[in-house]
């Protein structure tokens, strides 16, 4: 709760203390010259006195009946504290000019306030549906139904009023009437996250390009980010810089570019994972003194796979002892040529630290958005993305939107996710209150009825009826959804192969570099009714949260060869629907894949671990070989069921158990807590250490 001394607030409005104490009188509001007024009095006075402008000429706010959200923009503004009233009386005087000065910046809004495109119907469109009879025609048009035949038998048709008429008769009909006529769309509204968005070219403006910065940990990507700050403060502008907002805009000849500021790749992908293309133009950070490493080959696939133009910006050159032809060559093994070599990536050489080189960043940035020809209609209701989201223990929720399309005002209603509300407050990335917001822009916003996700798309709307009932339709849909696989199996990608699918993504595990070489081999030479397999990310070493996020945000299966997966990334993989086949034998992985391409893969099954155990002691014998004293870790183990026998997290055997034993009696299945022994079939060279991952195959069924 925030207050106000009341003195301050008839200062604010333009009204005396006596008028003030009259419309608290009237609402009830017990007061007198020296009251503190609460936010929820201040809301009740405000919808009295109709704050947003006394001009004639200014009607918007009796179209539109701005609502009392709006009027709570001022809370950061010019409402302030009742310990700060009685002690900063010159701090509340310096506030009041800015008040003033943001409450002139409301009213223009709302006399500037165009009807905006798409989601508002103008007087002079009509809309058309697909197989509209004249009759209905004449109605959406307002004009007789006797005038419309009329017009078209000059047009030499002759058309009943049940009869169809076509868009490009209509459109000539229309003309006439001095009206312009429009498709309907088609699309479901609620269904925004895939919403095409169609602007006449006219209507298209240039936005800033929007970047990634990615690369390996410590090689300077906030340093980079910090340096181009420093050096927007430095030019002059107003205002300190807000780091929580999760991006932020800075400005190179005129033009501007919009930096997302999140951890790297990860957050990149999680957005991409959840639909939200956000990045124009990826940055990989590279140190000149240790080159490419683990986390840069990660960035690598992601920003491959999002398919967006990557440059490299090779930092530390200040630096002894670098080795900036290294950083080529090794960028060049995997895939990323330098233009200087032949290949199509601009590498620029540059100190983070010193700002040498950073320059030249920037204008590549731009070089590439002007090519790009980047542009976005601000006349429409806002669409964007979710960068980031907290809880803030004075104001509650705060959501950062980076706006894609269109532009967000203050009191729009917006969809979020599964979530709305009204934008109660908006500021940009320098903590200022702003009353709107172009693309490509990023802000802070209130006002939501919960806390979304990041990644998730937002879409503005002209009513708050309207966003509560796409809420909740796309809340039903959530939940429908979440009974049913997200992703791409194995067995479905032969109907993607007949849906016109022409590329299936594999992310490949393996347990050595030759392994994986000679899968990854094989898997891209297959080829079958002209669709190839794409191996975006291939790696040594058990299947990880990683390798999941990249499956799911390019919808991607995964595949492992004498790997397993970690705890961590079977959870994701099973949350995010991601399918995991694991193998041991390369001409089986590939038969499956061919055979599924080729629609003919056998009935689906479904590998279940329904337990683990650890090797604590190997007993000899003669006649049986050695049997494994082992403590079961998890679930159970069963006698007759699958068994991988894993060391240093490769898998040494692929078999089953075939015998139980619990002091001299035979067991069918032992449960976590307890020791047995367990033989193996044609396999006894275990070692103390070793894991028994013990699992099962369940025939899926499908609806």
């Amino acid at each position: 709760m925030v207050f106000m001394n009341i003195k301050d607030y008839a200062k604010d409005v333009n009204l005396s203390v006596a008028e003030v104490l009259r419309k608290c009188d009237e609402l009830g509001i017990k007061a007198d010259g020296n009251s503190i007024l609460s936010d929820d009095d201040i809301i009740m006075i405000d919808n009295t006195i109709n704050l947003i402008s006394t001009d004639k000429e200014t009607t918007y706010e009796e179209e539109d009946q701005i609502d009392d959200v709006v009027e709570k923009v001022l809370q950061s503004e010019n409402i302030v504290k009742k310990d700060m009233v009685a002690n900063s009386k010159q701090k509340l005087k310096k506030k009041d000019s800015s008040n003033a000065d943001f409450k002139n910046l409301k009213k223009q809004m709302y006399k500037s306030k165009s009807k905006l495109m798409s989601n508002v119907k103008e007087d002079n469109i009509v809309l058309y549906e697909e197989g509209m009879s004249v009759k209905a025609f004449a109605d959406a048009l307002g004009v007789s139904l006797n005038d419309i035949i009329k017009k078209l038998m000059s047009l030499g048709l002759m058309l009943s009023m049940n009869e169809v008429i076509d868009f490009e008769n209509a459109e000539i009909v229309a003309l006439d009437y001095n009206k312009t006529l429009k498709k309907k769309e088609s699309q479901d509204i609620a269904d925004f996250d895939h919403y095409e968005v169609i602007d006449d070219e006219k209507d298209l403006k240039e936005r800033p390009a929007i970047v990634t910065i990615m690369g390996h940990v410590d090689h300077g990507k906030t340093t980079l980010l910090d340096y181009i700050r420093s050096t927007r403060v430095a030019e002059g502008e107003a205002g300190g810089i807000t780091q929580a907002i999760g991006a932020y805009q800075t400005e190179k000849d005129g033009h501007k570019i919009t930096f997302i500021d999140t951890p790297g790749h990860a957050a990149f992908t999680q957005m991409r994972a959840r639909g939200a293309s956000v990045t124009d133009i990826v940055v990989i950070i590279v140190a000149a003194d240790d080159g490419v490493m683990p986390q840069t080959k990660e960035a690598i696939d992601h920003a491959k796979s999002a398919g967006v133009p990557i440059i490299v910006a090779v930092n530390k050159i200040d630096k002894p002892n670098i080795n900036i032809e290294r950083v080529y060559t090794e960028m060049s093994e995997n895939g990323i040529t330098p233009e200087s070599w032949g290949g199509e990536y601009p590498f620029i050489n540059l100190s983070a630290k010193t700002g040498e080189g950073v320059d030249t960043l920037l204008e590549t940035i731009l070089a590439i958005a002007e090519v790009k020809e980047l542009k976005a209609n601000p006349n429409r209701y806002a669409l964007g993305a979710v960068i980031e989201e907290k809880l803030d223990k004075n104001v509650g929720g705060l959501s950062s939107f980076l706006i894609l399309n269109g532009t967000l005002r203050l009191g729009d209603p917006v969809v979020v996710g599964t979530t709305y509300g009204k934008v109660r407050t908006m500021k940009n990335d320098k903590g200022e209150s702003i009353v709107e917001a172009g693309p490509s822009t990023p802000v802070e916003i209130t006002g939501l009825n919960d806390t979304p996700k990041a990644g998730d798309k937002f879409m503005a709307f002209e009513t708050i009826e309207e966003a509560k009932e796409v809420a909740e339709k796309r809340k039903n849909i959530e939940k429908e959804k979440s009974n049913v696989k997200k992703t791409l199996s194995l067995d479905e990608l032969f109907e993607s192969v007949n849906a016109g699918q022409k590329e299936v993504a594999v992310v490949l595990k393996a347990d050595v570099r030759g392994s994986e070489e000679a899968v990854k081999s094989a898997l891209e030479n297959i080829k079958v009714k002209d669709v190839r397999v794409k191996v975006i990310r291939s790696g040594i070493g058990p299947i990880s949260e990683s390798d999941i996020v990249l499956a799911s945000a390019s919808k991607a299966i995964v595949i492992g060869f004498n790997v397993v997966s970690s705890s961590d990334a079977k959870a994701m993989a099973k949350e995010y629907g991601i399918e995991i086949r694991c193998y041991t034998i390369i001409y089986k992985l590939v038969e499956d894949v061919e055979a599924a391409l080729n629609g003919m893969l056998d009935p689906e099954y479904e590998e279940k671990i329904i337990g683990s155990a650890v090797v604590r002691q190997i007993f000899k014998f003669s006649k049986v070989g050695n049997i494994a004293g082992v403590y079961v870790t998890e679930g159970i183990v069963k006698n007759n069921a699958n068994v991988r026998v894993i060391r240093d997290g490769k898998i040494l055997i692929d078999t089953k158990i075939s015998s139980i034993q619990r002091g001299k009696d035979q067991a069918k299945e032992v449960k976590k807590g307890f020791e047995c022994g367990i033989t193996l079939e044609k396999y006894d060279d275990f070692k103390e250490g070793d894991t028994f991952e013990v699992y099962v195959m369940e025939q899926v069924k499908h609806a």
